[in-house]
């Protein structure tokens, strides 16, 4: 199975680190409003099939829901971390009270694309999920978690919030239009997490973790089912409301 360094690689030039860089001074959108007590959502980027099974068993037998960050171009195929789920897998996920979010069509770089080649995209992904019967799609997540100033502006007012992978907390001032997020993933994964769980819960912030494939054998992008149980537990024992993403922006009235 091809790595994702195989595959494709986003621009990890010095231009597109200094693009990095500059386009969070861009096209923001501050958040107005502190959360009231500490949230947290778990979120799947690509949708494995494993984090649509595994992962969201996981949660369900807790009363609880994720967010599935999909690229209808990928469904039923085989991605660097697993064969992505399919419609039917969606429905399900739906049904059982997860949201389903936007992630491009075709897990497209963000940081390569011009601005209108971005909203297309997207807009074949809506078109492409409307007959799945999952609900509309609210929130956002950048593939390889890049950004360039034109899909960042041509996508700002499209969706509630849009989710980078840079490190942080959504609070007061988060920029909605780039939110921090933490990964669950490789060797340290579950040790990173557990310490933005406690710096969310002592600012009373909201952390948004994501990771990829959930299995006993996960890619460097995923995570294993263990992991994550412990995880999810940990926040809830902490306190944490466990929300998806489309929850926790409408409770901060994004």
């Amino acid at each position: 199975m091809a790595s994702y360094s195989e595959a494709y690689s986003a621009d990890r030039s010095l231009k597109g680190k200094l693009r990095r860089r500059l386009v969070r001074l861009v096209h923001t959108r501050p958040l107005a409003t502190t959360p009231s007590r500490p949230m947290v959502s778990f979120t799947f980027d690509d949708a494995p099939l494993t984090s649509a099974v595994a992962g969201a068993a996981l949660l369900e037998t807790r009363g609880l829901a994720g967010t599935y960050y999909v690229s209808a171009g990928l469904a039923g195929t085989e991605a660097p971390m697993g064969v992505c789920a399919e419609p039917v897998d969606y429905r399900r996920l739906a049904k059982a009270g997860h949201e389903i979010a936007c992630h491009t069509y075709s897990h497209l770089d963000c940081g390569r694309a011009t601005g209108p080649a971005a909203l297309a995209d997207v807009t074949r992904n809506a078109e492409a999920v409307a007959a799945w019967d999952v609900g509309e799609m609210v929130s956002f997540a950048y593939p390889y978690g890049d950004v360039a100033g034109g899909p960042k502006g041509a996508l700002a007012k499209r969706f509630s919030t849009l989710r980078a992978l840079h490190h942080g907390l959504v609070e007061k001032g988060t920029d909605l239009n780039q939110v921090p997020a933490v990964g669950i993933e490789g060797p340290e994964g579950e040790v990173v997490a557990r310490k933005w769980l406690v710096e969310a819960k002592a600012r009373s912030a909201w952390l948004i973790l994501y990771t990829h494939d959930v299995r006993p054998d996960p890619s460097p992008w995923g995570c294993t089912p263990e992991v994550l149980a412990r995880l999810i537990d940990q926040a809830t024992a902490d306190g944490f409301d466990v929300v998806t993403v489309r929850e926790g922006a409408k409770r901060l009235g994004v």
